[in-house]
Parts: structure tokens; C-alpha cells; sequence
């Protein structure tokens, strides 16, 4: 295979796990606009439909897999030159848990390129994956861990929470503020966060398959902002003129809570209830997640390391807060 160590991506084969995805689906449009072949890893060949009309004909093909098994995970990655894996869940459900997806199959992907020579691998984590206690930060670091055991040239990308048009951050704030009478300030709501816009992340991706210097390098990808929970809070009600109340609430309080809230998903598993709410509000190990500040630590390399300024919120959030607008523009 050869190595794509410069600007030209023309004509490359690029295999992309997870690009139907909220962060995939930007990656396979930029990768796209480069000129690459792109194969999107899918258990739905149906989904990337919408993908394909963002390149010319037989631009965009679906490779079915349906993340079983080391072969199946292996025969979607020969003849790749290039792979991306933007695998990763927020909760647990049914067969997707956090082992699964952010270990296993990133420890699997990693072996399969290491075994075709595929030439560059991007894997995309999450920031602060070594430092939270979350059983999804373990899962994620347990994943990084195995990427470069199998692929020590790898290259890591750490996003904090992201952000765009069809995120489920603020989007969720948003939705939630206008129909419940207050917004949780879990321990206080003193926890950080720096949000990152997703096409920067996507872009990230291609800056660093463009820099050799990448290789075997790991990126913490934040925003130029960083906020609390409360400034999140803040600024919905700023862009959406939606009176966004608050109710401070203990961590204690927060896991009992998150348990009540999350009782479709032990439902599930116990009377197969699956269709009742499927997406918990809240779960037990997002509150550990939220103990644990989500912002770029000092000296780690990042968005400069790879030539790009990070978008600020308020330059995107008004394009897609404004479906929340309450009595017109605040």
C-alpha cells in the first residue's frame, strides 16, 4: 500500500467505521471533496444513501459488517489504504456495550491494518479517557491501549463534547428546557467542558492524515471555549430566549435519579421492553463522566499541532438554536 504522508488523498481507499455517524458522516464529506474512495463499515447498507449523493457515482460504497467477529471487522478492512474508526456509544444497549464497541473493536480494527499494511489508521476516543472513572472512559482508554499495541503508528484524536447541527448536547438542553420546569446543576453544576465543532474534528482527521508527523501521535481536540454546566445552561438560554431555570442537585441525588431514569434499559434486559424510551435522559456512569472536568490538559498536543483554529459556539450555535426560539429572537 502506499503511504499518504502529503496533501494528495486523490484516489485513496478509505475504509471509515462509524461514518454514518455524527462525527463519521463529516469525515466521509471531507474525505469526499479530497478526491478519496470511500468504503463506509455499516451493519445498514441502506443508511449511507445520504452519503452518497455528497460525491460522484461510485464515490461512496457500502461494505457490510455487522461487528461480530475479528474476520468480519477483517474483511472490511483488505484493500483499504487508509482506515477511520469513529466508532463509540453514549449508553449501553442490548449487544452494544461499552467493551464491545470501544474495545474490542477498536483492538480488532487495529490488528486487521496492522495485517493488510493498511499505510495510516485514525482512531477517534474521547478526551479525558484517561483520567475519568466512567466505565465509558475506561472502555475508551482500554480501546486506545489496544490500537496501539496492534498499530503502534496509529493516530489518536481525543475530541471533548462535540457539537453541530444534529448534536445531542444542545440540542437536548434546548428541547428539554422548553418542557421541563428546570434543568438539573449536578454537584452544583460546576463540572467543564471546552466543545469542540464537529467539522473541526473532521478536519482534524484529514489534517492528520495529511501530517507524517502524526503518526504514532495522540491530539486532544477542545473548543476555545471552556464552560461549566452552568454556562452551558446560560448560553441556551441566550440563543433560544428560552428562561432556562435550574434545580442544584448532590451527586448522591444524581445516581438515584439516573437510576429511575434509566429504568427502560434494565427493563430491556429483564421483561424486553426495548421500545419504551429507548434513550435513557440519564444514566449512572454519565454522572461519574461528569465528575471528571472534559477540557484539554496543559501541554497536550492539539488543534495548533495540526493547523487548526478551533470554531468558537457562537459563530455555529445560532444557525441551529434558532428552531428553539421562544417569542422570537432573544
Amino acid at each position: 500500500m502506499a503511504v499518504y504522508s502529503d496533501l494528495e488523498l486523490k484516489g485513496a481507499v478509505v475504509t471509515v467505521f462509524g461514518g454514518t455517524g455524527f462525527i463519521g458522516a463529516r469525515i466521509v464529506a471531507k474525505l469526499l471533496k479530497e478526491g478519496a474512495r470511500v468504503r463506509v463499515a455499516t451493519r445498514h447498507p441502506q443508511s449511507t444513501y445520504f452519503l452518497r449523493v455528497l460525491g460522484d457515482v461510485g464515490q461512496v460504497v457500502a461494505v457490510p459488517c455487522f461487528y461480530r467477529s475479528e474476520t468480519e471487522v477483517e474483511a472490511a478492512v483488505i484493500g483499504s489504504d487508509i482506515v477511520i474508526n469513529c466508532m463509540g456509544i453514549l449508553y449501553e444497549k442490548r449487544r452494544n456495550d461499552f467493551a464491545h464497541v470501544h474495545t474490542d473493536l477498536a483492538h480488532w480494527i487495529a490488528k486487521a491494518c496492522a495485517m493488510h499494511h493498511v499505510a495510516r489508521f485514525v482512531h477517534i476516543s474521547a478526551l479525558a479517557a484517561d483520567r475519568s472513572e466512567s466505565e465509558y472512559a475506561i472502555s475508551k482508554m482500554s480501546g486506545e491501549r489496544g490500537v496501539m499495541q496492534a498499530f503502534p503508528a496509529a493516530t489518536i484524536l481525543r475530541p471533548s463534547i462535540v457539537f453541530g447541527p444534529s448534536d445531542n448536547f444542545f440540542n437536548k438542553f434546548a428541547a428539554l428546557a422548553k418542557i421541563v420546569p428546570a434543568l438539573p446543576l449536578f454537584g452544583g453544576g460546576k463540572s467543564k467542558f471546552q466543545p469542540v465543532y464537529v467539522e473541526d474534528v473532521a478536519a482534524a482527521v484529514l489534517a492528520a492524515l495529511k501530517n507524517p508527523a502524526s503518526v504514532g501521535q495522540t491530539y486532544e481536540l477542545g473548543g476555545p471555549d471552556v464552560m461549566t454546566l452552568k454556562g452551558v445552561y446560560k448560553k441556551v438560554e441566550t440563543m433560544t430566549g428560552v428562561r432556562v431555570h435550574k434545580l442544584y442537585i448532590p451527586w448522591w441525588m444524581a445516581r438515584i435519579q439516573a437510576f429511575f431514569f434509566n429504568i427502560p434499559w434494565w427493563l430491556t434486559r429483564v421483561v424486553g421492553l426495548s421500545g419504551l424510551l429507548p434513550t435513557p435522559l440519564l444514566t449512572n456512569d454519565q454522572i461519574t463522566s461528569l465528575q471528571t472536568d472534559n477540557v484539554v490538559q496543559n501541554g497536550a498536543m492539539g488543534f495548533a499541532d495540526l493547523g487548526i483554529h478551533p470554531t468558537s459556539m457562537d459563530a455555529v450555535l445560532p444557525s441551529y438554536m434558532e428552531r428553539y426560539l421562544h417569542k422570537g429572537k432573544p
